[in-house]
C-alpha cells in the first residue's frame, strides 16, 4: 500500500485519482472510448479538484498525437491550478518533450502509444527523470472468446501483446507505474475488471493503477482489493446521475479513510 498526500499531514491508504480527458483544449467524458459527454474547462475542473484534496490529478490529451505534441501553454495553466500532484500525458513521444512538460510544473508524464512502439523511450526518460516519474498506460480490451489485447491510438489500432507481458516489459525498461485502463469499462460505472487488474497486478512490482468502470466508491475498494495499488476514474469524479450531468467532485478524506479501514 502507498502513501496518499493530504493536505498538512500524510495518511496510510490507497490513492485515489481523478483522471481527466482533454479534447481540443475542452474537458469531456467518453463511453468505451466512444461517445462523449462534454465537460468543461480543464482549469475550473483542476482547482475545483485540488480545492478537495484530491490525491493526484491526471490530465489525458486525446488530440495532442494529431495536434503534433501537447499544447504546453495550457498544462502551464493547469497546472498552475493545481496544489496537488498532477501527471500528464498526450504527444509525448521523446525524452525532450518529457523534459519540457516535467519543467511546467507536472510530475509525472503518462506515456502510450509511444512506449509500446519503441520501449526505449521508456528508458531514456526514466534514465534522464527517474521511474518515479514516468507511467505507461495500457488500453486493454477482452477479446470475444477470452483473453486480453492491448490497443494503441485511443482504442483504434490493436497491438496485440498480452498485457501482462507487456507490464512486465514496460517495468523493465523503468517505468515506475501502469495505469491499467479497461475499455470495456471505460466510462460505464458499472466496477473494474477485477480479474485484469489481478492478472497484471500479480505480473509486476511497480504500482498499478486501476482506471475503467469507476461509479461507487466501493468500485474503488474493490480495485485495491482485486491488487491495484491506486484506483482512477473519470466519470465518479465529473458527472451525477443517470443522465450525466457535469458535477467535478471528489470524496472527503475521512469517506476515504473508511472506505479503506
Amino acid at each position: 500500500m502507498e502513501w496518499a498526500r493530504v493536505t498538512g499531514h500524510r495518511v496510510f491508504r490507497p490513492r485515489v485519482i481523478p483522471v481527466l480527458l482533454l479534447r481540443d483544449g475542452a474537458l469531456c467524458k467518453p463511453v468505451r472510448f466512444g461517445r462523449a459527454t462534454y465537460v468543461g474547462d480543464p482549469r475550473v475542473a483542476v482547482k475545483i479538484l485540488s480545492d478537495k484534496g484530491a490525491d493526484e490529478v491526471v490530465l489525458l490529451d486525446a488530440s495532442a498525437t494529431a495536434r503534433g505534441g501537447p499544447d504546453f501553454v495550457l498544462i502551464e495553466e493547469i497546472a498552475g491550478e493545481s496544489f496537488v500532484p498532477m501527471a500528464y500525458g498526450g504527444g509525448i513521444r521523446n525524452p525532450e518533450t518529457a523534459a519540457r512538460v516535467l519543467g511546467l510544473g507536472v510530475e509525472k508524464v503518462v506515456i502510450g502509444s509511444a512506449a509500446l512502439e519503441d520501449v526505449s523511450v521508456i528508458t531514456q526518460i526514466a534514465a534522464a527523470a527517474g521511474s518515479q516519474a514516468v507511467a505507461v498506460c495500457l488500453d486493454v480490451k477482452r477479446g470475444m472468446f477470452g483473453g486480453y489485447s492491448t490497443y494503441l491510438d485511443g482504442g483504434r489500432r490493436k497491438a496485440g501483446g498480452d498485457p501482462k507481458a507487456l507490464a512486465e516489459q514496460l517495468q523493465r525498461a523503468g517505468a515506475g507505474e501502469i495505469v491499467l485502463q479497461s475499455i470495456d469499462r471505460e466510462g460505464t460505472r458499472q466496477g473494474y475488471d477485477t480479474a485484469l487488474i489481478g492478472a497484471v497486478a500479480r505480473a509486476v512490482d511497480v504500482p498499478v493503477v486501476a482506471l475503467g468502470g469507476a461509479g461507487t466508491l466501493s468500485h474503488l475498494r474493490e480495485a485495491i482489493d482485486a491488487g491495484a495499488s491506486a484506483a482512477a476514474g473519470g466519470s465518479l469524479f465529473v458527472l451525477n446521475g443517470p443522465h450525466r450531468a457535469v458535477l467535478i467532485t471528489y470524496p472527503t478524506h475521512r469517506q476515504l479513510d473508511d472506505l479503506f479501514s
